[in-house]
């Protein structure tokens, strides 16, 4: 499938800011079942783009915007050709071994009863961490509801697990969580979902986890739709939480009080006919 992803941050401040440092985790990287053929930032202030990798492999781009302003715009066009791998990651950079991820963050922290939900799952499944891998996406696909009134980027696996509801964010941090209290290394993956629905406009990028399975590596796990990630997926950064994945961190100085919108359009592109 070929998609095509236009996604606009906005930020409005109330007083002229002096100054703003983001840092951007938006673009894609090829691997099996991915290639990036267009992909282009644009920032609405004068300022330089620098592009690196950061510690997990993702492609970075940090830029300073100087002077008096009252509006930053932080605009990505691009298309992305992808094929369904059945949710297995192969042929992506990896800095890291698996066991790193079964560290334990404070938005990916397993109180008691996350505890006592994998361990349940866990002995279901007969100890078999695959079964257990897609046990945990059923319940949490069908004991979560997805909110899509936005929880706040603060909202931990337990608060959300606790009020059995909340954006994609919340459900990729309890199943990260209750992989990890199972002893399965799990990590966030930020990026982009083409919906089946024909929904072309959303509110903001998408997200999932994946887990390690032994001779199979890593495993995506899509659980505010009850799936595994399929050729509508685009995969654009990875990390422990949702911190590590951010499409946008930074600081700001001055400004008054800040607005922010946010604007993702995702749709099938039209195939360019071969000749």
């Amino acid at each position: 499938m070929r998609i095509r992803v236009s996604h606009d941050t906005r930020y409005r401040y109330d007083a002229p800011t002096t100054g703003v440092i983001q840092t951007l985790r938006l673009t894609p990287r090829n691997h099996d079942g991915q290639y990036v053929l267009d992909w282009r930032i644009d920032i609405s202030e004068d300022c330089r783009l620098d592009q690196q990798e950061d510690a997990f492999g993702n492609i970075t781009h940090t830029f300073t915007a100087e002077g008096a302003f009252t509006e930053l715009g932080v605009r990505v066009d691009g298309e992305v050709d992808t094929q369904d791998m059945n949710g297995i990651v192969r042929g992506a950079i990896e800095r890291f071994p698996p066991s790193l991820f079964l560290r334990e963050t404070g938005l990916t922290r397993a109180d008691p009863a996350i505890v006592d939900f994998a361990r349940d799952l866990h002995a279901a499944a007969d100890a078999d961490t695959l079964k257990f891998l897609h046990l945990l996406l059923e319940r949490l696909h069908e004991d979560v509801t997805f909110d899509a009134d936005p929880t706040v980027a603060s909202t931990t696996a337990a608060e959300a697990f606790g009020l059995k509801r909340g954006v994609c964010q919340d459900l990729t941090h309890i199943f990260i969580a209750a992989a990890r209290a199972a002893g399965v290394p799990g990590r966030y993956v930020g990026g982009y979902l083409y919906r089946a629905d024909g929904m072309v406009a959303q509110e903001a990028g998408h997200a999932w986890a994946e887990a390690f399975v032994p001779d199979l590596g890593w495993i995506g796990f899509d659980p505010a739709n009850g799936m595994c990630p399929t050729d509508a997926h685009i995969r654009v950064a990875v990390g422990l939480d949702y911190l590590g994945a951010a499409p946008v961190r930074g600081t700001r100085y001055g400004g008054g009080a800040e607005g922010l919108s946010v604007r993702v359009l995702v749709e099938q592109a039209s195939q360019q006919t071969q000749n």
